[in-house]
């Protein structure tokens, strides 16, 4: 290297301190770097465009990948409740078993959940089924309810009720009619707040607040069972149910599997997916980076051959082919990242119609993963370039 030095004028001079000697020497360095990139353009754009896909495809995958148990899970919670809390066998269970689970369940497990108690009540034209439940969950629960008028949106509103559409039509009640429950001399009128459409036996019921349910069935604390939403993992679920059947064995308690095992699997299979699409892309973008370098080496043959027969170590060469590879690796991370962060808001966008959040181990994995990959890229080159015999290259053999 210090003969190189010297035939270029960067060599140390009779009484030049070790300080400058070294700054000439970086100088000298980051010049062959920075000229080799700019007068290999085309090929330097090749490596920067492969990069900057894998980096963009990554941190796309790896945004949506992180944040797709929040997502996914709103977007299958329009199917309804995924957990079911009942009595063992036959009859009701008391409020205060639903309370204790509730109360068990850790901490930002359950998103909803509502009691639900079922009787017989009459009205002034004919007996109607009454459900009483929990008006402040609703919403997250059965989603799905398409309802005209309005929701009933808290639980002390004991003077409203909701109908299924066709026992509505039957009793010919719309949104703001009033309803008679009557019980021997007891009479009580209810305002009709919305008609409830849920293609189920939803659509025959009377909806009230448990209170009132509890009150007018003489069934005081007591429901028939319950209905929670708890967040998409699967196996969070499963050990929570496994707990409450230990500490409450007269309890019937279980994830509703039709929806808790759909979310898992569907989580499952897109993670691995995207995993399996990152992986084939990076792939790619090191086969296309090692292939043009391996040209850029073999286009440079006479020149590392001239440093080298100037006093220029392998090491040098090495430094500086992953100077300017990890130059190059740089810039089409920072772009990549910007172009994945984009492409996700795109996915989340057309798939869940919401943003995507940037977690933060989405960037660390993309720096690191374009870091092995640059890496990986250069070995062959690097050991071409180790290879080069001076006399024989600058003889043309």
């Amino acid at each position: 290297m210090a003969a190189t030095e010297t035939v270029l004028g960067t060599g140390p001079k009779p009484g030049m301190l070790p300080d400058a000697v070294a700054r000439r020497r970086r100088a000298m360095f980051w010049h062959l770097v920075l000229r080799a990139l700019r007068l290999r353009r085309q090929r330097v754009l090749v490596v920067f465009g492969a990069l900057a896909v894998g980096a963009a495809i990554v941190t796309a995958m790896a945004a949506v990948y992180f944040d797709i148990n929040a997502k996914m899970s709103q977007e299958l919670r329009s199917f309804g409740a995924n957990f079911y809390v009942g009595p063992g066998g036959t009859g009701r269970m008391a409020e205060a078993d639903y309370d204790a689970v509730l109360a068990a369940a850790p901490t930002g497990l359950v998103t909803a959940a509502s009691p639900y108690l079922y009787g017989m009540a009459r009205t002034e034209k004919e007996k109607v089924v009454m459900l009483g439940l929990s008006f402040a969950s609703l919403r997250q629960l059965v989603p799905y309810w398409q309802v005209s008028g309005n929701w009933i949106g808290v639980d002390f509103d004991d003077r409203s009720a909701m109908l299924g559409r066709k026992l509505a039509e039957r009793l010919e009640l719309q949104p703001g009619g009033t309803l008679t429950l009557v019980e021997g001399g007891a009479r009580k009128a209810l305002r009709v707040r919305g008609l409830i459409e849920a293609g189920d036996a939803t659509d025959n019921l009377l909806v009230v607040t448990l209170g009132l349910a509890q009150r007018w069935l003489d069934a005081p604390g007591q429901i028939s069972h319950a209905l929670f939403s708890l967040d998409s993992n699967l196996g969070r679920a499963d050990g929570f149910a496994t707990r409450m059947r230990d500490e409450h064995p007269d309890l019937d308690v279980r994830p509703i599997l039709k929806v808790s095992a759909s979310e898992g699997q569907v989580l499952d299979k897109i993670k691995g997916l995207m995993g399996l699409v990152s992986v084939v892309i990076l792939v790619l973008s090191t086969l296309c980076v090692n292939t043009t370098l391996i040209a850029i080496v073999g286009e440079r043959a006479r020149e590392f051959a001239l440093q080298k027969a100037l006093g220029a170590r392998d090491r040098d060469l090495v430094l500086q082919i992953l100077a300017e590879t990890g130059l190059t690796a740089l810039a089409a991370t920072v772009t990549g990242c910007a172009l994945g962060y984009l492409l996700a808001q795109g996915l989340g966008r057309a798939v869940f119609s919401a943003a995507i959040d940037l977690r933060w181990p989405v960037l660390p994995l993309t720096i690191a993963s374009l870091s092995l990959v640059a890496l990986a890229a250069a070995v062959a080159p690097m050991r071409r370039i180790m290879q080069i015999q001076p006399a024989a290259v600058l003889k043309g053999e």
